[in-house]
């Protein structure tokens, strides 16, 4: 299913761009892997920094699935034979992907293989935690009960993803809350194109980036920071830079700070209240209470630390949005950079725009330009 609704997506960019369908395929596979989090090489430059929507929806996709293909009272070895197909098949559209990506860069010059090893690493983590989300859902507890590991297991488990929830939904509200009050540089990041279709893109790329922000934001609550483009923001301070021009990202905090970020670290201690209310449901001796609370805390913090390791390096969502600009310069019939320069220049109103930075990106300008 995941695979039809990609390849539907795809051909529809292409028609929408007149494309002539060369390397269709490729497109459609590589795309399958960036769903994955594969980084995709196309003209030298890795596009790295892919949104966190779509391996979300394919996470929850496979443990849902999973979790209807197994009966409650099923046996190890029906258990085994579930997973394993819940996997294998995944690893064989990989493998799929991967010759069809390098058959295709024989057509299209500038598409490159991605890394096998990390493709189908990236391809088996997915589908594992979405597997195992959907089996441990089923049989979980029974599993649980037959082991010789202590009964507070499971619910050392569910106080970590009530931890981990409560930490996400307050980070998502306090993101909602700031596009509302950032509603004007949302409008200038959306003027950047006078078209339906452009204005369209932008949404659906918003959306796409929408949880990318929301980690981010959490990581500001539990006193990280977040690296987008060349600015960095925590809960003290930002360091400027220029930014990319997704409307998502005016969620951003303009500098100075005002006192009211500093109050973002309230989140984080309300999900450690949040963690604690369900770590203390059921009272236990000291000892198994203190290895219950640990577990508990290590779960989550493991948990957080994946949804952190996908947020995108500190200039690679930079670039492609930059990219985005050259792309839509073309389509606005601007071919030379001086034709591009209205272009350019709405880009250069947006926050977090420093004299320094922007230069660079006119020169990227020029010379992706020059080699068209």
């Amino acid at each position: 299913m995941a695979l039809v609704v990609i390849a539907a997506v795809t051909l529809l960019q292409l028609l929408i761009a007149n494309s002539d369908m060369t390397g269709a395929l490729g497109a459609i596979a590589s795309m399958w892997l960036g769903v994955h989090q594969v980084p995709i090489s196309i003209g030298g430059r890795e596009l790295g920094a892919m949104p966190l929507l779509p391996v979300l929806l394919m996470v929850w996709g496979t443990a849902r699935t999973t979790a209807q293909a197994t009966p409650a009272r099923a046996s190890w070895f029906v258990i085994r034979w579930i997973v394993a197909s819940a996997l294998g098949g995944p690893l064989l559209f990989a493998a799929i992907s991967l010759a069809v990506i390098h058959d295709a860069a024989s057509v299209i010059t500038e598409l490159q293989t991605p890394s096998a090893l990390r493709a189908f690493v990236s391809v088996l983590v997915v589908h594992a935690i979405g597997a195992s989300i959907g089996v441990g859902s089923r049989v979980g507890r029974r599993a649980l009960g037959t082991s010789p590991l202590p009964g507070w297991l499971a619910d050392s488990l569910r106080a970590a993803m009530a931890g981990v929830l409560a930490l996400v939904g307050l980070s998502g509200m306090v993101t909602a809350g700031s596009l509302v009050v950032h509603w004007g540089t949302m409008q200038e990041l959306y003027a950047i194109t006078n078209s339906i279709f452009g204005q369209f893109s932008l949404t659906v790329l918003s959306v796409l980036y929408v949880p990318n922000v929301i980690v981010g934001t959490a990581a500001m609550a539990v006193g990280s920071s977040a690296h987008v483009g060349f600015a960095t923001f925590s809960s003290f301070t930002v360091f400027g830079g220029d930014i990319p021009a997704l409307p998502v990202l005016a969620a951003a905090p303009n500098p100075p700070l005002g006192p009211a970020w500093v109050a973002l670290l309230i989140i984080g201690a309300s999900s450690g209240v949040a963690f604690g209310q369900q770590c203390a449901r059921r009272p236990l001796p000291m000892l198994e209470a203190m290895a219950k609370l640990l577990t508990a805390a290590s779960v989550a913090a493991l948990t957080v630390s994946i949804l952190v390791a996908l947020w995108p390096p500190e200039s690679t969502l930079g670039l492609q949005v930059a990219a985005f600009v050259k792309r839509w310069c073309f389509r606005r019939g601007e071919t030379d950079l001086e034709e591009a320069m209205p272009t350019l220049l709405a880009f250069r109103r947006l926050p977090h725009c420093s004299e320094s930075n922007f230069p660079a990106l006119i020169d990227w300008m020029q010379t992706e330009f020059v080699k068209s």
